[in-house]
């Protein structure tokens, strides 16, 4: 071995001392803390209702259910010649003779508008005419469980299948389409009566329907209603909950027999009738009076 190697090596090691990184005591760690989340939409009291009338499965099954009962029992009523689910009000003519019919209202009874409701969430905006009629223009309203295979038995057995909706007379022709296109037997004149519908000898009052329940008991007898607002089956007259309970009391017997009530948490005539029908109150007025009407037991 060579002489020199020893402090060759020494050397080295010496060298490779020097050149080493030093290390430095660790800085203190502080937990990170993520940012507070921003809401993408502002918060709107209807996001739970859209959400589950679109997501939930119980919703569905709830209209499935209704439509299913309620084909068990069409045909019962169909052989009963003294059946009729019009109330009192509205029969005008004696049902002997009169040919069968079902009548149905068409917005969260039959067609699905829970997209337009969505973008109203999302948008944070509120309902108006404009936006309402551009999403019914659309023709993409989907059909609700139940209610075409219900539509077409009930078509298939000689019933006449009528819609009476609250559109404007304008969407007259979108709506029929897009009724169509989904499946339901839309057929006659008489298939379809809007809000603008004349009644000889009627007098329109607001949205009520009472004036095209009665044209239609000149030519049917009504074996079924169906729809998501008591006013699609009978008159309120005073918009209060004591004034709707009033309206369907003479009825009772007819919920799920005659009348079949669908669920719409998203909007309806419950709504104002919670702050005393007074849609010029501002926001929060309208929402403080709907939470002092809520019960704690």
């Amino acid at each position: 071995m060579s002489r020199f190697l020893p402090a060759l090596l020494c050397a080295s090691l010496l060298a490779g001392c020097a050149s080493a990184p030093t290390l430095q005591p660790a800085a203190p760690t502080t937990p990170s803390v993520p940012a507070p989340a921003t809401a993408a939409t502002p918060p709107n009291d209807n996001l739970d209702a859209v959400a589950w009338t679109q997501t939930a499965i119980e919703h569905d099954l709830i209209y499935l259910q209704t439509y299913r009962d309620a084909e068990s029992r069409l045909l019962a009523a169909l052989r009963d010649p003294h059946w009729d689910a019009l109330p009192k009000d509205d029969r005008v003519a004696p049902l002997k003779g009169l040919k069968p019919a079902v009548v149905l209202d068409i917005d969260e009874t039959a067609l699905d508008n829970s997209p337009y409701q969505a973008r109203l969430v999302k948008n944070g905006g509120e309902y108006n005419e404009a936006s309402w009629a551009a999403w019914c223009k659309e023709e993409r309203a989907r059909a609700l469980p139940g209610a075409v295979a219900f539509t077409r038995f009930a078509a298939k057995h000689g019933i006449a299948v009528i819609f009476i909706s609250n559109r404007d007379k304008s969407l007259d022709n979108v709506t029929v389409a897009n009724l169509r296109k989904v499946g339901f037997p839309v057929q006659g004149p008489d298939a379809f009566l809007g809000l603008g519908t004349f009644v000889p000898g009627c007098e329109q009052i607001g949205t009520q329907k009472s004036c095209r329940r009665q044209l239609i008991s000149r030519k049917y007898r009504v074996l079924m209603q169906f729809g998501d607002q008591l006013g699609d089956f009978v008159t309120v007259i005073a918009n209060s909950d004591a004034g709707r309970a009033r309206a369907v009391a003479p009825y009772m017997q007819w919920i799920g027999r005659r009348w079949f009530v669908l669920p719409n948490p998203t909007y309806g005539d419950w709504q104002p009738a919670l702050f005393g029908n007074n849609w010029s109150a501002p926001p929060q007025e309208r929402r403080r009076d709907m939470i002092h009407a809520l019960r704690e037991q």
